[in-house]
């Protein structure tokens, strides 16, 4: 789907400012498909991963999105226009669960943090089953995406976020629609584990020496200091 004016504009702001608060660095965009149905899955370590995973991307985004975030007016209708809808944690959200079938089978891209939450320590918490019923039936490529940094930006004993490195990696489409339900949370998991391991160690994917790039501002000539160790170490998901 073409982004909207509405979605270019914000992300115009975010990719200022991630790049200026964040050093935001993102790897692997290229595995990203420009067409058709894709469910994007990540990590999940703060209340920015939505922005970090779709802010450097050419296309919208739909997003699964705890149904507590709709409850202010003004904030429900912003994220709606942004293509996000509501799920329920802790129960089996059927409406939820057919609204990411459709929105993928009418040609989306949807994201879906599949942990369920935001890590408190930093690590990778278990996948929940829910994401193998959508894989299922959608049957659509799945990329993975992992984050790592973001914990520091914004610790769950924050109220707001603060200036720390960022990165995020993409990894190449997955086709997991013919697995059973257990192979595809051990195939998810497994991959995020080892994206996650290349990202610390630096083992990234080179850019594509022939992409086109939107330039974004160099606010970044000098290194962002790092936060005082007085949270978790630098890796994590939200909730």
């Amino acid at each position: 789907m073409k982004p909207t004016r509405t979605w270019k504009f914000l992300q115009g702001i975010c990719r200022v400012v991630t790049t200026c608060m964040f050093d935001l660095k993102v790897y692997g965009t290229h595995y990203f498909p420009a067409e058709g149905p894709v469910l994007l899955v990540s990590s999940h370590q703060s209340y920015l991963d939505p922005v970090l995973v779709g802010v450097r991307l050419r296309r919208t985004l739909s997003y699964m999105a705890k149904s507590e975030l709709f409850r202010f007016a003004p904030f429900a209708w912003l994220i709606r226009s942004l293509g996000a809808f509501p799920v329920k944690q802790g129960a089996g959200d059927v409406r939820a669960i057919k609204e990411a079938i459709e929105r993928l089978r009418g040609g989306h891209a949807l994201a879906i943090f599949p942990e369920g939450s935001r890590t408190s320590t930093g690590e990778l918490l278990p996948i929940e089953p829910g994401i193998a019923l959508v894989i299922r039936k959608a049957g659509v490529p799945v990329v993975p995406a992992v984050i790592d940094g973001a914990i520091r930006a914004w610790p769950q004993h924050l109220k707001v976020f603060r200036p720390a490195p960022i990165r995020v990696l993409f990894g190449p489409p997955m086709d997991l629609s013919s697995l059973d339900r257990d192979e595809i949370i051990e195939r998810i998991g497994n991959t995020f584990h080892e994206m996650l391991d290349r990202l610390r160690h630096g083992d990234v994917p080179p850019d594509r020496p022939h992409a086109r790039r939107t330039p974004i501002p160099d606010c970044t000539a000098k290194p962002l200091p790092h936060p005082p160790a007085s949270g978790p170490p630098a890796a994590g998901a939200t909730r």
